[in-house]
């Protein structure tokens, strides 16, 4: 049975295919229901997020691509006067959490028999992309926005992937790559489809693991929602196993500059008013349109938790303040340190931020 449906008809997701949409009502695929998360099924002779290969739903003998994602450090620090452990998710093969979707991703590709597909990124979900496209000899093309960080593209085109860069907004590269997959192409989006999410949960795994305990706060960046949904249902699968008895809070974190579901959720700010798409060093939460938005404010509604926004004058400090810590993040992850400022004393611990993608990524900006 698979684990995804169609968010607005409950279409479960075809068994064979690739439909970045369902087909019957243009909705966005997601989980059908918790992850069936055990304990006694995981496999520690596996590495990294494999070792929770049963919560992954891929039928028997999927060719699995891997290149070791997961097992990330968990590092305690100090910020803003209190304990913070930080998730250095930027150590992921390819340099940021991309990884632990696209390796669920991938393996999918080719147990449907796709060897050619397209995405679309502002960097590292296409870097990610091209790295374990290139693992799996399946041809990749990445459409990204054409000011994209310079070693992004480096990395895409080295991996063997060709890079098509679009001019304008994030937007329109999603708006190009639509068109490839309307001209046949398989379109392999990180951002509407629904298997990543199963990888991503296993972040929630491993914190229960390091830290002896759930987190009570979970911060993290938020584009398109899949990163902090991810957790939020890894941590809910845990919830349904009868493992923890609460889910942690959950903290997303948006640049002011294009800041969609801030907007949506803070009462001070005009609900009518049009989100612009305003340019932001944080790129890879320039995303005007979240995907899996509504799915998300429920999901950080359902935690008691909130969504936060940095002022574009902050992000910069962040980092070299995260660098001054031996962290070396790119500005998308550095958005974290102003919201950690910015959490009520209240907030429940310990308080755990994901810093997801690696400094290597910008050093031209």
């Amino acid at each position: 049975m698979t684990l995804y449906h169609c968010s607005s008809c409950n279409q479960p997701y075809p068994e064979s295919g690739l439909p970045h949409r369902c087909p019957n009502c243009g909705g966005v695929f997601t989980l059908s229901a918790d992850i069936p998360y055990s304990e006694e099924s995981i496999d520690r002779n596996q590495p990294g997020i494999w070792a929770y290969q049963h919560t992954f739903g891929l039928g028997k003998g999927v060719p699995i691509t891997s290149l070791g994602e997961g097992g990330t450090p968990l590092i305690q620090s100090i910020a803003s006067d209190r304990q913070i452990y930080f998730k250095l998710e930027f150590l992921n093969p390819s340099g940021s959490y991309k990884d632990r979707a696209t390796t669920i991703l991938v393996s999918e590709l080719l147990a449907r028999g796709v060897s050619s597909a397209v995405e679309d990124s502002s960097g590292n979900a296409g870097a990610s992309f091209a790295a374990y496209a290139a693992r799996a000899i399946v041809s990749a093309r990445v459409f990204l926005p054409d000011y994209a960080s310079g070693p992004k593209r480096t990395q895409i085109e080295t991996y063997g992937a060709k890079a098509i860069p679009i001019k304008g907004p994030r937007s329109a590269a999603s708006e190009a790559v639509i068109q490839a997959a309307k001209g046949g192409a398989y379109y392999a989006s990180h951002a509407l489809l629904p298997f990543g999410l199963v990888g991503i949960a296993t972040i929630a795994y491993e914190l229960l693991e390091q830290l002896g305990q759930a987190p009570g706060t979970i911060v993290a960046p938020v584009g398109h929602g899949s990163l902090l949904l991810g957790v939020s249902k890894g941590f809910e699968a845990l919830k349904a196993a009868g493992i923890i008895n609460s889910s942690p809070q959950l903290v997303g974190v948006q640049a002011r500059a294009c800041a969609p579901i801030w907007a949506r959720t803070t009462a001070a700010v005009s609900r009518s008013k049009r989100v612009e798409e305003g340019k932001t060093i944080a790129e890879g939460v320039r995303v005007s349109k979240p995907v899996r938005a509504d799915e998300l404010i429920k999901a950080v509604a359902s935690s008691h938790g909130s969504f936060l926004a940095v002022d574009e004058g902050n992000i910069l400090s962040g980092r070299n303040a995260l660098a001054q810590m031996g962290f070396y993040v790119e500005p998308t992850s550095a958005i974290v340190w102003d919201a950690i400022k910015q959490l009520p004393n209240e907030s429940p611990g310990p308080v755990v931020a994901l810093l997801t993608g690696s400094g290597l990524k910008n050093v031209d900006k």
